[in-house]
């Protein structure tokens, strides 16, 4: 498969080409190809056992592919470690969030700035995430590992929110939350979009996960087996009768 950057377009912000990532002598990844673009919201969707946690490990450098370019704003990233894909402004939120559970939910957004020296951003930032969400506003000193699983994803993606990533990824974004909170966490994630903030997002529930993006890429046992407008995977019989039970 071939990524679908179409002549005349400007660089894409991430390019992956021909990505496999194994773990030991077990190969998960094969020759995945994703492209996103600057303001645009991806998902990258499958089942559990996927590969799609494995993707994002080495889309954040947390994991060296075996072969394959990573390419951030046309620089090549791929075997670099993780701090490179920090600078290039790649924010990687998680599956289970990984808190900083023993400090307090304010000193874990503050984490998330950790690398930047501009104050008055910083601050400004700050202000927007507890406006974002204000239950974690309610939260401040109470420390992270008293939290709610639903609060402690807000805190997670405040925290992403907070390194004012180019590309900010959240895994499984979901993933064991009530339905009320995965309700609210998608609204935040609307009020972003509209903001201009680029996104990938990785979810087992397609259908909301496609419906929260432009475009989606579909990973099944470590390849990417469709690829299109969300509106078109969505309308796919393939994708309905594989993934959602129509």
């Amino acid at each position: 498969m071939t990524t679908d950057t179409r002549p005349g377009d400007a660089t894409p912000l991430l390019e992956v080409r021909g990505l496999n990532v194994a773990y030991g002598d077990v190969q998960v990844l094969w020759d995945v190809d994703l492209v996103i673009r600057s303001g645009e919201t991806v998902a990258l969707v499958g089942s559990n056992g996927a590969g799609k946690s494995t993707l994002l490990n080495a889309l954040s450098g947390l994991m060296n592919p075996l072969s394959g370019s990573i390419l951030v704003n046309g620089v090549e990233l791929a075997r670099e470690p993780s701090g490179r894909f920090v600078q290039a402004g790649i924010c990687h939120v998680p599956q289970g969030r990984r808190l900083f559970v023993g400090m307090t939910v304010r000193e874990n957004l503050m984490m998330g700035a950790f690398s930047r020296t501009d104050g008055a951003a910083i601050r400004q930032d700050y202000e927007q995430v507890l406006s974002l969400f204000p239950r974690v506003k309610e939260r401040l000193t109470q420390l992270a590992g008293k939290l709610s699983g639903g609060e402690q994803q807000m805190v997670a993606i405040g925290r992403g929110l907070m390194a004012r990533p180019q590309l900010l990824m959240i895994d499984e974004l979901s993933l064991g939350l009530a339905p009320i909170m995965v309700d609210t966490i998608f609204d935040v994630i609307k009020t972003v979009q509209a903001d201009g903030r680029t996104m990938l997002i990785v979810e087992q529930d397609i259908q909301a996960a496609l419906e929260q993006a432009s475009r989606g890429y579909v990973l099944d046992t470590g390849r990417i087996t469709h690829e299109g407008a969300s509106a078109d995977l969505l309308a796919s019989d393939a994708i309905r009768a594989a993934y959602l039970g129509i």
